[in-house]
C-alpha cells in the first residue's frame, strides 16, 4: 500500500450509545415474608461511546471501515435492590490532534490532544429507577418502576490535525519532502513534479543530546488554496496545530524570494489569520546552486524580520544550523 492511501485524516461514523436499563418493580418475597415492600433495583446505564487519545496511532485508517459504532444497552434492575449491569462502553482510540464534530451542524464538540485522554463522544442513556424510590407514606408498595432513557444516535465527523512541532510551508516542489527525508527517518515519496506529497508526512528529527522534535511536511500550497483550490483547505488545516512554521523557497524560484514568501503568507492569512501569531522561519532551499557572491547578493533581498538560512538537502549545507534555529524557535 502506498503511503498516500493509508493516511486517513477524515472519517464520518454513526455513533449509537446504549439505552439505559429499566428499573425493577420487584416486591420482596421469601418464605417468611408473604407481602414484603418494594426492593426493585435501578437499571444499568447504557454504554457510552468514548474517544481516547493514543500516541500509537498516526492516522484514522483503523476507523475508515467502521461506519457504525454501537455501544451495549444497560441491564434491567434486579430484586434485592441490585442495580442492573452497565452497558459496555465502546472506546475508540484516535491519534492526538483528532477533532470531533457534529456532522449535521458542523459544531466542534472537542479535540483530543494528549495520550490517554478520554472524552465521552455519545453518552449512554440513564438507567431507570427501581420501585423502592417511589415508596412513600401513602404508597407503601409501588408496583411500578421507571424505564431507562434511550441512548443517542448521531453522525460524527472525526478530523485529524497533525500535531507537529514544525510545519513545512512552501509551494509544490520546494524541497520539503527532500529535507524531511534527510533530517528524519521518514521516507516520503519524492519526485520532480508538483504535488508529489498528497498527504502530510511526519518525521521525528533527532537533535543534540538525544532530544528530538516532530516535523510535518504539509502538501504544497498553491495560490488560491485558501479558497479551496488545488488541495486547499484539507491540508491547510494541518498547519493550524504546528508550533513553528518553516517557509521553504527554492533558490531557483522564478519570482523573487520576497514575492514568493508574501504569496505564501497571504494564503495562510486568508485561511486563518491566527496562523500569523506563530513563529516563522525561512529556509532558501537548493542553495548548492549558488556561489558565495550570488548568495550574498540574494541575502540582501530576503524578507525582513524573519530568521533565514540558505540550505541544501543534497549537500547537507547548513542542515545542522537549521536544526539549531528550529530548536530555539520551538523552545522560546
Amino acid at each position: 500500500m502506498a503511503q498516500g492511501s493509508n493516511f486517513v485524516d477524515y472519517v464520518k461514523v454513526c455513533c449509537r450509545s446504549g439505552h439505559g436499563g429499566a428499573g425493577s418493580a420487584h416486591l420482596h418475597r421469601d418464605k417468611f415474608t408473604a407481602k414484603g415492600g418494594p426492593d426493585g433495583g435501578d437499571g444499568g446505564r447504557g454504554g457510552h461511546i468514548i474517544l481516547k487519545g493514543s500516541s500509537q496511532h498516526w492516522t484514522l485508517l483503523h476507523l475508515k471501515y467502521r461506519k457504525h459504532i454501537i455501544a451495549e444497552n444497560g441491564g434491567q434492575g434486579l430484586s434485592a435492590l441490585r442495580t442492573g449491569a452497565n452497558g459496555k462502553d465502546e472506546i475508540l482510540e484516535v491519534p492526538l490532534g483528532t477533532v470531533a464534530k457534529d456532522a449535521d451542524t458542523g459544531e466542534v464538540l472537542f479535540d483530543i490532544t494528549e495520550d490517554g485522554e478520554t472524552k465521552i463522544l455519545t453518552p449512554g442513556g440513564k438507567g431507570g429507577l427501581g420501585n423502592w424510590h417511589f415508596k412513600s407514606a401513602t404508597q407503601q408498595t409501588p408496583r411500578f418502576a421507571q424505564g431507562g432513557t434511550p441512548g443517542q444516535e448521531q453522525w460524527i465527523i472525526l478530523e485529524l490535525k497533525v500535531l507537529a512541532d514544525v510545519g513545512l510551508v512552501g509551494f509544490p516542489n520546494a524541497g520539503k519532502s527532500t529535507l524531511l527525508s534527510v533530517v528524519s527517518a521518514a521516507k516520503p515519496e519524492i519526485a520532480d513534479y508538483p504535488f508529489t506529497t498528497l498527504v502530510p508526512n511526519l518525521g521525528i528529527v533527532s537533535y543534540r543530546d538525544n532530544r528530538s522534535f516532530v516535523m510535518a511536511d504539509i502538501p504544497g500550497i498553491i495560490e488560491g488554496a485558501s479558497q479551496g483550490k488545488g488541495l486547499g483547505h484539507r491540508f491547510l488545516r494541518h498547519i493550524e496545530r504546528n508550533a513553528v512554521l518553516l517557509f521553504m523557497i527554492p533558490a531557483d524560484t522564478d519570482r523573487s524570494i520576497a514575492d514568493e514568501y508574501e504569496i505564501l503568507l497571504n494564503e495562510l492569512t486568508a485561511y486563518n489569520p491566527e496562523l500569523m501569531d506563530k513563529p516563522r522561519l525561512l529556509a532558501v532551499t537548493k542553495s548548492d546552486m549558488l556561489d558565495d557572491e550570488l548568495e550574498t547578493e540574494m541575502a540582501e533581498t530576503l524578507p525582513k524580520g524573519i530568521p533565514s538560512i540558505f540550505i541544501s538537502s543534497v549537500t547537507g549545507k547548513n542542515i545542522q544550523q537549521l536544526k539549531d534555529i528550529i530548536w530555539r524557535a520551538i523552545n522560546d
